[in-house]
Parts: structure tokens; C-alpha cells; sequence
């Protein structure tokens, strides 16, 4: 995303765009790639309130959210590129607000990624994550990324 100052996060964390939706796909790759040809789209809203969940000291997934939101209505999986735009749109929205902050450090990319889209970039993640006492490591010589380290001992079950 980009002008992040100029723009109303919270207006869009509250506009549902006509979801929640479901979609069948026909390409092949894409169902088997996904497991299934039943795609759900969550609003952003639902993104916030499932982020808000999650304890100080615990961390969630990105795809564990995904999951979650097929499971609890009957699809095959949760489509891929909106989830991580709406993720953002949650970490932005709190961000803007002065009160009632959505705790979205704690929601990481795949395997305990950091999510560079957040506000501050992934040094504002760090910190607030080690302020909850996880360590993040470096991984990468070219293209350095940053992951909470052992994230899987501290992943809250949704």
C-alpha cells in the first residue's frame, strides 16, 4: 500500500464490499493447489475480529486465519490475495485509532514471518513482539527476511 497517511483505514475495515461471498474456481491448478473449487471471501471486519483474539505472549497465522474462516463456513479454502490486503487494513485501522487497538503484530506471514506492510515496517514488529518476549532471527543473505523464532510454541488455536 502506499500514502497510508491519506487514507481512512477504518472506513475501509467497515466496508463489508458485498462480502461475505463465495466463489467456485474451475482451473485445475488452482483447485488442486487449494483443495477445492469452493473460495470464501471475508469481510475485513472479520479479519479484526478474530486478530483482536489473540493474548499478549500468543501469535496466529495469516493461514491460520485462512483456515479458520473455511472451516467455519463450509469452503474448501479462504482466497489468498484479499486475506493479505484486509490483514493490513486491520494493522493500519488500529493504527489510526488513538483507542481500542487490534493487537496485529501478533499475526504473522507463513512460517513466523514478519509483515513488512505493517505500520512502521517490521522494526515496529520487532519491537512490539519482543517486548512480549519472543526472539526474532534473520534468515537470508540477499533477501534478508525476519521471523519469530520457535513461533510455533507460542501459535494460539483458533
Amino acid at each position: 500500500m502506499a500514502n497510508e497517511d491519506k487514507k481512512d483505514f477504518n472506513a475501509m475495515l467497515h466496508d463489508s464490499k458485498d462480502m461475505p461471498k463465495f466463489q467456485t474456481i474451475t482451473d485445475e491448478k488452482s483447485i488442486e493447489k487449494y483443495g477445492g473449487n469452493k473460495m470464501y471471501f471475508a469481510p475485513p471486519i472479520d479479519y479484526d475480529k478474530v486478530m483482536r483474539l489473540v493474548p499478549y505472549g500468543k501469535l496466529l497465522t495469516v493461514g491460520a486465519i485462512k483456515e479458520y474462516f473455511a472451516n467455519e463456513n463450509g469452503a474448501d479454502f479462504t482466497e489468498p490475495i484479499t486475506a493479505g490486503i484486509f490483514v493490513s487494513i486491520v494493522a493500519w485501522a488500529s493504527y489510526q485509532r488513538s483507542k481500542d487497538v487490534t493487537p496485529y503484530w501478533r499475526t504473522l506471514k507463513a512460517n513466523g514471518e514478519l509483515n513488512a506492510k505493517y505500520p512502521g515496517g517490521i522494526e515496529a514488529q520487532k519491537e512490539k513482539l519482543e517486548a512480549e518476549g519472543h526472539t526474532i532471527v534473520q534468515k537470508g543473505r540477499k533477501n534478508i527476511r525476519y521471523y519469530v523464532k520457535d513461533y510455533e510454541r507460542a501459535l494460539f488455536v483458533l
